[in-house]
């Protein structure tokens, strides 16, 4: 495993990490984050260990709420100026903040870092918006295909059941709800929208392309994927409406035993390991067609407002949060995947490599891992994804349809987005 981790390869643009000489005065750094649980304790660490490290230094940790209530607070505290000094963007969304000037710009920073070469290849390329470096990854995920072992067993299933098409999951998920459902147990979570995009790449398509920039939503491999998705809910009744008027309704049934399955990010290992014991298995995302997955998570960055002497602080706990030492303890707490090629030598990500079963999931798919688009339309296709996708799976309107229209849609905010 630990060579595997030092030999992924990619496509290296930039990257993170600095030490920068601060002003001498105390400075604060307001942070605004998305972490709670055992996720916000591990950052509280982190915190903790760089305060004791830098005493000139003090960071006003805030949590938000998730990455869309920061999107939208950000939105509203820009114009009142009560922007934060630092915050976490999710990966997909921060280039409309970069394409704006909200952004610092961290090439700087980012050229004149000695650790700048630790990371691996993924991560320096994911906080890159056209050739400028606007965030710093810290965590980074991707999905992954979670099970309930006792479950499983309860079902008639086997561990090494087959789950690697949608055939499979859904043969799974029958077995599961025909078995178990009147003790008020389905077969599988609805999948939240990491999760959709990661079955909508499994099935060879996309949403948008990462490269090209050219607007998939309608096309025939994402339309079937998002029918087998919607048949889960509304024609198979194998996952719950629940998870599709709230997504994390799925995530919390099956961390309560009451789900047989559920695809969500490598960041829940903690939680889910926490909730399920040793009965908690995770296997990779299902290859449908192809194997395919979107790198989620999301990064620092800096808001071009604050201070100079602010901006120096906040960077450099920045620099702090991606070491080694930091990203070990941030990898064995929450599962999200390592950002630095030396996380892998440190004392706890051995001992969670070794002692964690599944937690290497994540890192094994890196191979087939892709980042996603970054510009400003993503950020409103995001949004908009959500009404209409409960609109397909509770099989109020037809899934072609629907993302025919939305892919019209998308396509004319993406030009109103560039004039």
């Amino acid at each position: 495993m630990i060579a595997h981790l030092r030999n992924i390869s990619g496509t290296a643009i930039l990257a993170l990490l600095g030490t920068t000489t601060l002003a001498s005065a105390d400075v604060t750094v307001e942070f605004w984050h998305s972490f709670g649980g055992a996720s916000g304790e591990a950052l509280a660490q982190i915190i903790e260990k760089f305060e004791a490290e830098n005493a000139d230094i003090k960071i006003d940790a805030q949590e938000i709420g998730n990455y869309n209530d920061i999107v939208t607070k950000l939105q509203a505290a820009i114009p009142a100026q009560r922007a934060p000094d630092a915050v976490i963007m999710e990966v997909t969304r921060y280039g409309l903040f970069a394409d704006r000037g909200v952004l610092k710009d961290l090439t700087p920073y980012v050229d004149a870092d000695p650790l700048k070469d630790d990371l691996f290849n993924f991560a320096r390329e994911v906080g890159v918006y056209q050739g400028k470096n606007y965030i710093v990854p810290f965590n980074s995920s991707t999905p992954v295909l979670y099970f309930n072992k006792d479950i499983f067993e309860r079902a008639g299933l086997s561990e090494d059941t087959p789950l690697g098409t949608y055939e499979d999951l859904l043969a799974a998920a029958q077995k599961i709800t025909d078995t178990l459902g009147d003790e008020g147990i389905t077969g599988i979570a609805a999948p939240g929208q990491f999760a959709r995009w990661g079955l909508v790449m499994g099935n060879d398509s996309d949403l948008i392309d990462s490269v090209s920039g050219e607007i998939m939503l309608d096309a025939p491999n994402t339309i079937e994927a998002y029918e087998f998705m919607a048949s889960l809910v509304h024609e198979h009744e194998v996952a719950s409406p629940d998870g599709v008027t709230k997504e994390n309704n799925g995530r919390d049934a099956f961390l309560a035993g009451r789900v047989g399955m559920m695809i969500n990010s490598t960041g829940n290992y903690g939680r889910a390991s926490s909730a399920l014991g040793e009965d908690v298995a995770v296997v990779p995302m299902p290859c449908n067609k192809v194997c395919a997955v979107p790198i989620g998570g999301a990064g620092i960055g800096i808001l071009s407002t604050s201070d100079s002497e602010v901006q120096d602080a906040a960077f450099k706990f920045i620099s702090f949060a991606a070491s080694p030492e930091s990203n070990a303890l941030w990898f064995s707490a929450t599962g999200y995947m390592p950002i630095n090629q030396k996380t892998a030598e440190q004392p706890l990500a051995i001992e969670a490599l070794a002692e964690k079963p599944g937690i290497d999931v994540a890192i094994n798919q890196l191979d087939v891992a892709r980042g996603r688009p970054r510009p400003p339309v993503v950020t409103w296709m995001r949004a908009s994804e959500y009404d209409l996708w409960q609109a397909m799976a509770l099989g109020q309107r037809e899934v072609s349809d629907v993302l025919t229209e939305f892919a019209e849609r998308t396509r004319a905010e993406a030009e109103r987005l560039k004039r």
